[in-house]
Order: C-alpha cells, then structure tokens, then sequence
C-alpha cells in the first residue's frame, strides 16, 4: 500500500467512524457533527462561487438556522425552512452574489433531511439508509467502472465517470436496499426506489466537479487528508439525501 492510499484509508475510516458514532446516538451529538459539517460545506461553497471575501459572514449567517435546529430549540421545522431561506435572501442582498447565497439552501436541505429523518419512528434505519445509499453507489460504480470501463458520461465535466460506473452504482444501491429490507425491516418500496438515489448521487457529483472546474480547483477543501473538502465527500448526499427525506415524508 503506497503512502498516499495508506493516508486516505486511514482518514477514510475515522471519519467513517465518527459519522457513525454520530447517527448512532443521533440528538445533539448528531447535531453538532452536522452542524460542524454544514459550516465547513458553507466555507468551501464560498471558494467555489466567487464568494470567499464573504465566506465568514455567510457561515455566521448560517448560525441562526443550525442553531435553531438543536434538539433544544425548533428542531426541524417550518420555521427553520423559513430561516434557510431568510439567510438566502440576506445573503444575496448583502453580497450581490446569488451563487453564495444559494449556498444556504445546498448546505441546508441535507442537513435538515438528516435530522429529520434521524428522529423518526425508526429513524436510526432510515437515516443509514439515506447516507449509505451513496457508500453503496460509490462503491458499486467503483467496481463496475474500474472492470467494464466503457463510454464516458460527460467527460467534460468529470473524465472518470462512465456509463457502466452508474450502472454499477444503482446496483450497488439496490442490494443495499434488499439487504435492509431483508434484514433490517426497511419498508420494501424505499429499497425499490433506491436506484434513483444512485442517479441523484451522481448528479450531485456531476454538479460539483463542474463548480470545481469553474473555479480551477482540483478539491473543494483540504478537511479530509487525500479526500479532499467536506463538499468533495458529501456532494451524492447534498441531492440525494432531500429527496429521501421527502419519500418518507409523502409515506412512500
């Protein structure tokens, strides 16, 4: 194992660990791993929008809503949408910049669903499975990618991504689906439904490989040693995650 791989496992693993502590004892120790995460993403969101004169005022700005969703205070609510959303449009009054300001909501959504879903009827279960959807998409794309090879998605956006390593990552999150259903009473539809998650992971990754591109940066952030940003790790959650939240919400 080169010394390079020998860092990003290591680094891999503990965050890996950390983030599972975390939703293992969900409450405020789930909230304040997320809201650490939702101020780094928010700093990196900055870097990537032309918007880093103004990264301190945009994460203190985004203090009111996390703060608000403590176990403590509202928790996810009506009225912690409606402060996402009044720091969207403080922010783009304020800076002129409607990139950071959108900012706001690409932090907030994920972190809202999260806790969301984290304090349902089983919530333990739903909320893994939101998060390990995209383990499972990255790794099965992974795999298929690296075997079949094969045509590129948009390889002038992100050159390593192809057909068969989205083929590869809906699989991946099927199983994972059938397994929870399996062995963990996930309701059948949302493992039906899994494959979608796949595709929306990806789109996030597409996304932010094309912020990157425009703002000439290889990473988002440096917070993870050979992994890059907060947002470099979290961008499948970013589209996904809300989406899965709303599936449950709607009682899918």
């Amino acid at each position: 194992m080169t010394p390079e791989l020998l860092q990003r496992t290591i680094s891999g693993v503990i965050a890996l660990a950390i983030a599972v502590a975390a939703l293992w004892f969900g409450g405020i120790a789930l909230w304040g791993l997320a809201t650490a995460a939702a101020l780094i993403m928010m700093g990196e969101w900055a870097g990537l929008t032309n918007g880093i004169q103004h990264k301190k005022l945009a994460q203190y700005a985004l203090c009111i809503p996390l703060a608000l969703l403590s176990p403590l205070a509202a928790g996810p609510s009506a009225l912690v949408a409606g402060s996402f959303l009044a720091v969207l449009l403080a922010l783009l009054v304020i800076t002129r910049n409607g990139w950071l300001a959108a900012g706001a909501l690409y932090v907030g959504l994920p972190i809202t669903a999260l806790l969301w879903m984290r304090g349902q009827d089983n919530g333990l279960l739903l909320a893994f499975w939101g998060l390990s959807l995209v383990w499972a998409t990255d790794i099965g794309a992974y795999f298929a990618g690296r075997g079949f090879g094969g045509p590129k998605i948009a390889p002038s956006i992100s050159p390593n991504k192809t057909w068969a390593g989205l083929f590869g990552g809906m699989l991946g999150a099927l199983l994972l689906g059938w397994g929870l259903t399996t062995y963990a009473d996930l309701p059948f539809q949302l493992a039906m439904v899994s494959p979608l998650f796949a595709v929306l992971a990806q789109v996030g990754d597409f996304f932010e490989s094309w912020l990157k591109r425009r703002a000439g940066v290889k990473d988002s952030g440096t917070l993870l040693p050979g992994h890059g940003g907060a947002l470099d790790r979290l961008d499948g959650v970013v589209t996904s995650l809300p989406v899965a939240a709303f599936f449950i919400w709607y009682g899918f």
